[in-house]
């Protein structure tokens, strides 16, 4: 672990990074605070801190509160090195922030049990936020596809789309649907089924690019978001998501079965602009179209599809919250 060393004082600071060298820490060394300060902004910046308490530039209470004050940033773990020894100025220092302090002249005893004290909690920190994001990525995952879940495809949704709109670019969705996928689940059973959508995530998400996100809509429905793709760069993806399932069949405990897909494309010209609710239903009325049409196949919403639904478009002020209008969407009782 990385530990910065802030002293003036040349013979403590070099006493302190022998000891610090010894016990297998890497040291960083700064003479004086502003130097100290522009080492803790740094984007690897150490997460232990030993500062003098003072020191030309910044004093170590200064470097101490200023860092206090920045939320969301990694927690550094400061000691701080002083002469003074009252209880007055031990709370002073605690109180601008530092964690520990250890007296001059130094114990180097004392101060190996207190940087083992600090890596302890900031390593436990690291614990958590590793936790904490292993949690937010699972909540935002369907489990049994691990592709992104209903709410999470309509969050990214709405993002792409308001980017989009800011750099008046080409935008486009597909909606996927397994073909009679309930006729699937009837003969084979729900595990089967399970096995058929799990599988056909795996082979859709390699057709994605690196900035396009798919999600579990619902069932057996998929949403692409696809930015940056004009409708025959659209009609092309969805064809390519359509190819891997194309009654290649699937290996499950109840044998092989084969499964197609339907496909509806609701993509944007730079100079349209859509609610998200509104670019569903057309993706959505593509992919019924693609149904009556015999399914296996992709079906790609016109210009006059998009006007026919701008048409119909609650006025932005009386729409609900952004959330709430997404999660209801009507969705065509269409073929399965």
């Amino acid at each position: 672990m990385k530990v910065l060393i802030a002293e003036d004082d040349a013979i403590s600071r070099r006493m302190l990074e022998a000891f610090l060298v010894k016990w297998g820490y890497e040291v960083m060394v700064a003479t004086e605070g502003g130097a100290a300060w522009e080492v803790l902004q740094g984007k690897d910046a150490p997460r232990l801190a030993v500062l003098d308490w003072m020191m030309p530039g910044r004093d170590g209470i200064d470097i101490c509160r200023s860092i206090r004050q920045h939320k969301g940033r990694p927690y550094t773990y400061f000691i701080l090195l002083t002469a003074r020894g009252n209880k007055d100025d031990i709370v002073t220092g605690l109180e601008a922030g530092a964690d520990d302090y250890v007296t001059k002249p130094f114990d180097p005893f004392e101060l190996r049990a207190r940087l083992r004290a600090g890596r302890r909690i900031v390593e436990l920190q690291e614990q958590l936020l590793q936790a904490r994001e292993a949690l937010r990525d699972q909540a935002s995952r369907d489990p049994l596809t691990d592709l992104y879940n209903h709410g999470s495809i309509l969050a990214i949704l709405r993002k792409e789309l308001a980017r989009a709109s800011r750099t008046k670019g080409h935008f486009a969705i597909a909606m996927a649907d397994v073909d009679r996928f309930k006729t699937i689940n009837d003969t084979y059973g729900h595990q089967a089924g399970d096995v058929v959508l799990r599988e056909a995530a795996r082979r859709l998400r390699g057709a994605l690019r690196t900035y396009d996100s798919l999600g579990r809509y619902g069932g057996d429905e998929f949403l692409a978001v696809v930015p940056g793709c004009n409708p025959p760069a659209a009609a092309r993806f969805a064809e390519s998501f359509r190819a891997r399932i194309d009654r290649k069949a699937i290996e499950t405990a109840e044998g092989l079965i084969p499964v197609s897909l339907s496909l509806g494309v609701a993509s944007l010209e730079s100079h349209k602009q859509v609610a998200a609710g509104a670019l569903v239903r057309i993706a959505d009325a593509a992919l019924y179209r693609a149904k009556i049409a015999g399914r296996n196949c992709v079906a790609v919403a016109t210009p006059e599809d998009i006007e026919k639904e701008l048409s119909k478009a609650v006025p932005e002020a009386e729409q609900p919250e952004p959330y709430d209008a997404l999660v209801e969407l009507p969705i065509l009782d269409r073929p399965a």
